[in-house]
Formats: C-alpha cells, structure tokens, sequence
C-alpha cells in the first residue's frame, strides 16, 4: 500500500476544501441551520413531543443525514470529475499508484469533509436545543459508513457524467426528494398504513432511522435492518467501482 500516494490526493483534495470555505463549510452549514429555523423553530413551536422528544430536536438527525447524503455525493463527485473534465486524471492512471489507492484518497477526503460537517452542524444544533446521544457509537458508525457509501457514491457520478450538469442529476433529483420523503423531518408511524408499507421501500428510510435511534432510541426500523442496508448498499458502491477500474469505463476512452 503506497501511503504516500493515498496522502498525496487526500492532502490535495482537503486543500481544496480550505480554498473554497465558503462554498464547502459554511454553505451547507447554513443551508442545514435555515432548515432548522424554518421546521424547528417556526413549525416546531406548533408541532407536539414526538414520542417523549422535541420536535426541534427530533428533526435534528434527519438534518445531519440530509447534509451527508448531498455532501458525500457532491464532494466525490467534483473531486474525480474535475481530474477528468481538465485531462489531468490521465497522468494519475498512469502513475505508479493502484486504483485501491486512488480511490481511498478521493473518498477518505470526500468522507472527511462531510463527517467534519455533520460535526459542525451537531455543535450548532445542540445550542439551540436539547440534544442528548444515547448510543455514541452506533451514532458513530452510522456517521462514517454513511459518509463513505455516498463519497463512493459521489466517485461513481463524477466517472460517469459528461457535464457539471449531469453532476446535480443524482443529487437534487433523487438524493433530495428520497431525504425529504425518508422520514427526515417526521415519523413514517404518523404515515397511513399504506404509506407506511411503501416509504420502507425508500432506501434512505433505514439511514435516518438508524442515525435516530442513536440520538434518542426512537426507529420507524429495527436497527440491525438500518445497519444490514447501510452495509449492502457500501458493498454494491465497492463492487461497482471495481468494476468500473477493470473495465476502464469513462477513464481510458
């Protein structure tokens, strides 16, 4: 394993990050802190406990899972698109590092910034309203398996999009609509019966659900449910990406 390599990218695309504070840290902090005021402050006021919880504080996970599904996604996606987009991906194919090594590199940053955020929106949060962590570690876990899938998520756009338009495909027009209908700002038990059935075909359900359970011991799933889906859907993120480094696809043509 070169470890220097995997530094090397991983060193540059976090100083990409400090380059651009504005758009990488303080945007989506602020985007995530005026969803809070709206539905937490505004809307929350009117809106009763929610299994013993506030509903200022129950939406507070949601909002964390939210920014790390659209960050992990658009972070990777830029950071190996933008190689390709100026020709210099060629030169890193040709270097003398695997693509394990390649691919650690791209997603460990893009993992990184969007835990770092998850962690900055958490702090902000708890100022404005009690938050307490009843499992630390499965809140943990949850923060970096979720953040890893979508940053390979995020990798496997940027090989396949053939314009910064077809970046934003994925996230503003699936990754968005699934969070906001994925039980980030309510119960799917508040849901018709009906409802109900159909939202657990919603894969982000099992993320926020799980992430929840962590804060407060409240799911709409069984944890282990949350956990075994997470898991699977890393393992289809890992398989592809393998497949596309085989095969060239997108990279060598």
């Amino acid at each position: 394993m070169n470890l220097r390599a995997i530094w090397a990218i991983y060193y540059v695309e976090m100083a990409r990050t400090a380059r651009t504070v504005m758009q990488s840290v303080l945007s989506p902090v602020i985007s995530t802190s005026l969803y809070f005021v709206v539905f937490g402050g505004a809307i929350g006021s009117r809106i009763p406990e929610i299994e013993g919880v506030s509903y200022g504080a129950f939406i507070v996970p949601g909002l964390i899972m939210l920014m790390l599904l659209m960050q992990s996604t658009m972070n990777a996606s830029f950071g190996i698109y933008f190689p390709k987009f100026v020709g210099t991906v060629y030169e890193l194919l040709s270097a003398p590092v695997s693509y394990v090594e390649i691919v650690i590199g791209f997603v460990g940053a893009a993992a990184t910034k969007s835990i770092i955020l998850g962690i900055i929106i958490l702090a902000t949060a708890s100022l404005f309203v009690p938050i307490r962590i009843e499992h630390p570690f499965v809140m943990v876990l949850f923060l970096v398996l979720t953040s890893v899938s979508f940053s390979l998520l995020g990798f496997i756009l940027g090989i396949w999009a053939k314009g910064f338009e077809q970046l934003q495909i994925v996230p503003m027009l699936i990754i968005t609509p699934l969070a906001f209908l994925g039980g980030t700002f309510y119960s799917i038990n508040m849901l018709p019966p009906f409802w109900q059935t159909a939202t657990l075909f919603n894969p982000v359900v099992y993320l926020v659900s799980g992430f929840r359970w962590s804060f407060y011991g409240l799911a709409d799933v069984a944890v282990g449910a949350s956990l075994a889906a997470t898991a699977l859907f890393l393992a289809i993120c890992v398989a592809i990406v393998a497949w596309i480094f085989k095969t060239g696809y997108r990279l060598k043509n």
